[in-house]
């Protein structure tokens, strides 16, 4: 049984516990030998761990997904909390382990979220966009029921890129309704559509774990995949050609600056807003993810994602 959740971890604490192993991979040290280099995980967090010196066979034994037994010492390194390992093994039947500890969840039931996707694009005035997001939602649906948003990151969860995707929404509907030269139906359809192929981008298992991505997604990305899928549907559904452009500009432009994979930057309003909506939420989730185990008065960790930024709780 579990005893210890990596939010309790504090430097300096001698563990032995089961925790889900979230990526691994074998590297070389500065002496020559392997070592295996793990990001170890339950329902409340994750924390970087090392298995110093390991043999060939030992090297190959462990994947993501897998839930296993570590002893070891919990330390400091760069600002963050790191786990040496010093004892690793498999969980066996007899140890019984609920998985449910393990796997990270989106808040609220997905068959919910997939429902108020539906019911969003039910609501569209424009037909060419309600006919256009409908099918996209059935077409995905069994895979948006799990799929997370990211490898890493905000919304790396079962369920992960609805939450966000329902977030983005609640948002951009209080959106328009404060600046009514909005489009509400093509904002919102931007919503559902701008990361709709990270399905194609990220792997995942049916826990919404993702163990890195697909070849498609490293060679191309969900933004090129995004604007791909969305030309072909448009044309089955003979989407008028101005709606279809400038959809395929709201995909090309959320991540807003070259570096980050757009190749334009946002040139009408509800391209502008989509971006805001999308980095808004995406630092909302890592903000809240960095205070959920940071006591009030304290700073967390240096969170990388929030430019090393360490949040404060207020008291």
């Amino acid at each position: 049984m579990k005893s210890i959740y990596i939010s309790d971890l504090k430097v300096k604490d001698e563990i032995m516990d089961f925790f889900m192993i979230k990526s691994v991979l074998v590297k070389s040290g500065s002496n020559g030998r392997d070592y295996l280099d793990m990001v170890l995980g339950d329902t409340t967090g994750e924390v970087s761990s090392k298995k110093w010196n390991v043999s060939p066979q030992e090297a190959n034994k462990f994947a993501v997904g897998d839930i296993v037994k570590v002893k070891g010492l919990v330390k400091e390194w760069n600002g963050t909390k790191q786990l040496d390992v010093n004892a690793i093994r498999l969980a066996v039947e007899e140890d019984d382990v609920d998985k449910s500890a393990f796997i990270k969840c989106a808040p609220i039931p997905t068959d919910e979220m997939y429902k108020y996707m539906v019911d969003t694009a039910e609501g569209f005035k424009d037909e060419d966009l309600k006919k256009l997001c409908l099918k996209v939602l059935e077409e995905k649906e069994e895979k948006l029921l799990y799929w997370p948003a990211a490898s890493k990151n905000h919304h790396a969860e079962f369920g992960g890129l609805l939450y966000h995707m329902k977030r983005m929404l609640d948002n951009g509907k209080a959106m328009a309704k404060v600046y009514t030269m909005l489009d509400e139906d093509l904002l919102l359809a931007g919503v559902i559509l701008h990361d709709m192929e990270k399905i194609n981008e990220i792997d995942s298992d049916l826990n919404g774990m993702s163990s890195g991505y697909s070849f498609e997604g490293q060679l191309l990305g969900h933004i090129v995949q995004g604007v791909k899928s969305l030309e072909k549907n448009c044309d089955e559904l003979g989407i008028d050609e101005e709606k279809k452009i400038m959809l395929e500009h709201m995909i090309l432009s959320h991540h807003y600056e070259p570096e980050f994979g757009s190749p334009k930057r946002p040139l009408f309003p509800e391209a502008e807003i989509l971006h805001y909506l999308d980095i808004i939420d995406a630092r909302m989730y890592d903000m809240e993810e960095a205070l959920r185990n940071v006591e009030p008065g304290e700073f967390s960790e240096r969170i990388w994602t929030l430019d090393n930024r360490r949040i404060y709780r207020r008291k």
